[in-house]
C-alpha cells in the first residue's frame, strides 16, 4: 500500500507522534502472556493519573469511542430506570438512543446547539422527576466545540442522589479533567483525539459506585461484548486468575501504554495549558482574517474550534482544496451544523502555536 501523509485538523484522528507509532509496530505477545498483562496494570495506573482518579476498574475498552458509550449505558441501565440525557449535539443524541434500546424512560434536557448543557435546566428537571437514577452528558461536544461545566453538572445530579455519565472523548488529555473531583461515576474517552493515538480504542473508568450499581442489576447485561462483570475477570483479576473474554488488540495497547506515557512525561497541566494557547492563538489569527467562531469565548473547547463558513464561500471547494492540494484534512460541521461550520481540530501533538499558524494560513490562503 502506498504511504499517504496528511496533516489532520480535522476533529480526530489526530497526527501520532513517531514514539507512538514505533511502539505499534513492535513484536506481538499474546494477549494473556504475563509480560503484557504488565502492560496493561500500566495502563491502568497511567490511565487513573489521566483521568484523575483512584477508581480501580479504570481500563481500555478494545473499539473506539462509540463502545465507551455503549458499554456505559448498557451495564448502568436497565429497563424502566428513568435517566436524564442532556443534548446539546450529535453525541448527546446517541446517548439518548442507546438508553431507549436499552429499555430506560429517557429524560432530555436540549440545549441550542452551540451553547453548553444548562445547569440550572438540569436542577428544575431533577426536582421534578425525583425517581430519577442517572445523568448523562457530553463533556467536550465534537459535534459543537463546546465544552459543559462538567463539575456543576455533577454536583447537581449528586445532589439528588444521580450516578453520573460523561462523555470526555474530546477533552480528555486536551482539557482539564478531574473525575474523583468532580464526581464522576462513569467517564470514557477516545484514543485518536487529546492523546494523540491511533484510532480504535476507548479509555473508561467506572467508580465504586457505578460498579456497586451493576452489580445490584435484576437482568443481565444486554450486550455480551460490553458486560463489565465479564470484562472485569480479564482487566482485574490476578496474574493467575486472569480469564480470557477477548483478544485485546495488543498492539495498539502498545501504543496507548506510549501515549499515555507521553502525557504523563508532559504533565497534565503543561498539556491543558498548551491546547489552551494553541487555540487561543488559531482565534485570533481568523478572527482577524474576518472568520466568526461560533461558540461564544467562555464556553470554546480548546481542541476543537467550530468557524463559521462565509456565506460566498462553497465549504466544499474549500476542504478539497486543502486536501488535494496540501494533504490538510479539515472537519466539516455535523448535524445541524453541517455546510455552515468547519471544525478545526489541534489535538494532541497538533495543539500548538505553530501548527496553529500552519493551519490558519493555509485556511486563509484559500478563502
Amino acid at each position: 500500500m502506498e504511504s499517504i501523509k496528511r496533516d489532520l485538523f480535522g476533529p480526530g484522528p489526530t497526527n501520532v507522534p513517531d514514539s507512538i507509532l514505533q511502539a505499534l509496530s513492535l513484536p506481538t505477545i499474546g494477549h494473556l502472556d504475563p509480560a503484557f498483562l504488565g502492560i496493561m496494570d500500566e495502563i491502568g495506573e497511567r490511565l487513573r493519573h489521566c483521568f484523575q482518579t483512584k477508581n480501580s476498574l479504570t481500563f481500555v475498552l478494545s473499539a473506539p469511542g462509540s463502545i465507551g458509550m455503549e458499554t456505559s449505558f448498557v451495564n448502568l441501565l436497565e429497563p424502566g430506570d428513568k435517566v436524564i440525557v442532556c443534548i446539546n449535539g450529535v453525541f448527546g443524541g446517541r446517548m439518548k438512543d442507546i438508553c431507549e434500546r436499552v429499555g430506560a424512560e429517557v429524560i432530555t434536557i436540549e440545549n441550542e446547539w452551540g451553547t453548553p448543557v444548562d445547569p440550572d435546566e438540569l436542577r428544575a428537571t431533577l426536582e421534578a422527576n425525583s425517581d430519577v437514577t442517572a445523568v448523562a452528558f457530553v463533556h467536550a461536544e465534537t459535534s459543537t466545540g463546546v465544552r459543559s461545566d462538567a463539575k456543576s453538572i455533577a454536583e447537581i445530579a449528586k445532589s439528588h442522589g444521580c450516578l453520573v455519565v460523561a462523555d470526555c472523548v474530546t477533552s480528555l488529555g486536551g482539557v482539564e479533567l478531574l473525575v474523583d473531583d468532580w464526581g464522576l461515576d462513569v467517564v470514557y474517552s477516545g484514543s485518536q483525539k487529546c492523546l494523540s493515538c491511533v484510532p480504535g480504542l476507548s479509555p473508561i473508568t467506572f467508580s465504586k459506585q457505578a460498579v456497586d450499581k451493576i452489580k445490584q442489576r435484576k437482568s443481565r447485561v444486554q450486550s455480551w461484548f460490553c458486560d463489565i462483570s465479564l470484562l472485569m475477570s480479564y482487566y482485574e483479576s490476578g496474574e493467575k486468575t486472569r480469564a480470557y473474554h477477548h483478544t485485546a488488540p495488543v498492539n495498539s495497547l502498545y501504543a496507548m501504554n506510549e501515549a499515555l506515557r507521553l502525557v504523563v512525561e508532559e504533565t497534565l497541566q503543561v498539556r491543558w495549558d498548551r491546547h489552551r494557547d494553541a487555540a487561543s492563538h488559531l482565534y485570533s489569527r481568523l478572527e482577524a482574517a474576518g472568520l466568526e467562531m461560533i461558540v461564544a469565548a467562555e464556553h470554546r473547547l480548546s481542541p476543537l474550534t467550530l468557524v463559521r463558513i462565509p456565506e460566498d464561500v462553497d465549504d466544499a471547494a474549500i476542504r478539497g482544496g486543502l486536501l488535494n492540494n496540501k494533504n490538510i484534512e479539515l472537519g466539516g460541521g455535523l448535524g445541524k451544523f453541517a455546510g455552515n461550520a468547519w471544525r478545526i481540530g489541534l489535538m494532541g501533538q497538533n495543539a500548538t502555536v505553530d501548527r496553529a499558524d500552519f493551519i490558519a494560513d493555509a485556511l486563509i490562503s484559500e478563502l
